[in-house]
């Protein structure tokens, strides 16, 4: 497309027709006698073109040039249109500089800037998310000193309880759950109870099964079932009573019940396990087949509570109430549940509003267990008779001799002796 303005090249057009018209364009049009397209003028030659430019070339000022003052002059060009517009930069020729548009900003700045921006919202998120999910745990003035209360030893020991409290649970909830309404269980009462030692030199996390029928002396009330404690003074009297049994100081406590393990287990989309055999079990309401099954929060629930299916009843409840919070928490700190925000939120707040803990423990330290207990070793306390007569009725009597040398085992973050880890099995 031509880019110069129509007739640039004439000047005032003239009357059609007059005398001298073609005369007057050709004085003030030079290029009127130059040859249009294919055509040449009569006595043309190409070498009349290189005379003219030579004799423009040797003329200086002062010095006519030789070609017809109808050839001479050459009106000037205008500027050459063109949607952009070129300048030169501060730094041009005189400078040492280049011609051309103003730099761009390069895109992989927007780029950084734009990640800036979304760490520090993930970030503000993250600082909010945190210290809302902390202000939601239930503290409370569980352990404290007393007198003859044991020193504390190398690394943490945590006193985890599964309590049978119905907190959260409506009586619809709690027929389907097969809990029993809120006037059968007088007190509390705890099912689990566990010891979690985290070593300080790195070796691997201990969970120790304490049978809720030990036989133990409980402050103030005598010989009886630990799970008397907890009935009798709470988490408060139950830390003092462990503690004084194995002779370990308790750092941290955490306590949870029906509601907020169901919770947390529906939270994750269920928990898959595989069984040996199928169980069937009408007092806890669970009814499992052989294989696999992903259990939702109900089932979950049942199956860490069922015990009449089992020849060794409590003590084999134990071992599968240690596989299920491997199996759990595993699930709970998998990528997909973590880095999903549909997943990981309602888990942690259902978590989070559902655990009772001491007045020291915070989120942060949470999370530490829930990574601990991914893939600790698993025993329960060295019994010596599971079938001791007392007067509460049949309990569990621990071999002293091997329970102190276990815990004091634990006390120094030594390493345990094969012959005091029982592990874990599935039954069912």
């Amino acid at each position: 497309m031509n880019e110069w303005p129509a007739g640039w090249y004439r000047d005032e057009p003239t009357q059609p027709g007059t005398a001298g018209n073609q005369a007057g364009r050709a004085a003030s049009e030079p290029t009127v006698n130059l040859p249009s397209g294919g055509s040449k003028p009569a006595g043309y030659s190409p070498s009349s073109d290189v005379e003219g430019v030579t004799a423009r070339m040797t003329s200086g000022p002062g010095k006519p040039d030789s070609r017809s003052a109808a050839t001479q002059a050459w009106p000037s060009q205008p500027p050459r249109q063109s949607s952009r517009v070129y300048q030169p930069s501060p730094t041009g020729p005189s400078g040492g500089g280049t011609f051309g548009l103003r730099p761009r900003r390069p895109r992989w700045r927007m780029i950084l800037a734009l990640l800036a921006a979304l760490v520090a919202v993930a970030l503000i998120l993250a600082t909010f998310g945190y210290f809302y999910l902390d202000s939601k745990l239930t503290r409370s003035n569980i352990l404290v000193d007393y007198s003859g209360r044991p020193a504390a030893g190398s690394g943490q020991n945590w006193l985890i309880t599964g309590s049978d409290s119905r907190q959260g649970l409506t009586r619809r909830q709690e027929r389907r759950l097969h809990t029993g309404p809120l006037s059968a269980a007088a007190g509390q009462r705890s099912d689990t109870i566990l010891l979690l030692h985290i070593p300080a030199n790195g070796n691997p996390p201990v969970l120790v099964s304490l049978p809720r029928d030990s036989y133990v002396d409980i402050p103030g009330n005598g010989m009886n079932k630990i799970n008397a404690a907890f009935d009798l003074g709470g988490p408060k009297l139950l830390a003092e009573t462990v503690q004084n049994a194995t002779g370990l100081q308790i750092e941290h406590y955490m306590g949870i019940g029906f509601g907020g393990l169901v919770n947390v287990v529906d939270a994750v989309g269920g928990v898959t396990m595989c069984f040996p055999h199928s169980i069937r079990d009408s007092a806890s309401g669970l009814h499992l087949r052989k294989g696999c099954d992903n259990l939702s929060g109900a089932k979950a629930l049942a199956f860490v509570r069922t015990r009449h299916e089992f020849l060794t009843q409590d003590l084999q409840r134990e071992e599968n109430q240690r596989l299920f919070i491997k199996a759990l928490l595993t699930k709970v700190t998998s990528p997909g549940v973590m880095f999903n925000p549909f997943s990981a939120w309602p888990a942690a707040t259902g978590a989070a509003g559902s655990l009772t803990v001491d007045q020291g423990t915070h989120l942060y330290q949470l999370m530490q267990v829930a990574f601990a207990l991914k893939n600790p070793e698993t025993t329960t306390v060295p019994i010596g008779n599971a079938n001791l007569l007392t007067n509460v009725g049949d309990a569990v009597q621990w071999d002293r001799p091997r329970a102190l040398r276990f815990f004091n085992d634990l006390n120094t973050d030594t390493p345990l002796p094969k012959s005091l880890v029982t592990g874990s099995k599935l039954q069912g």
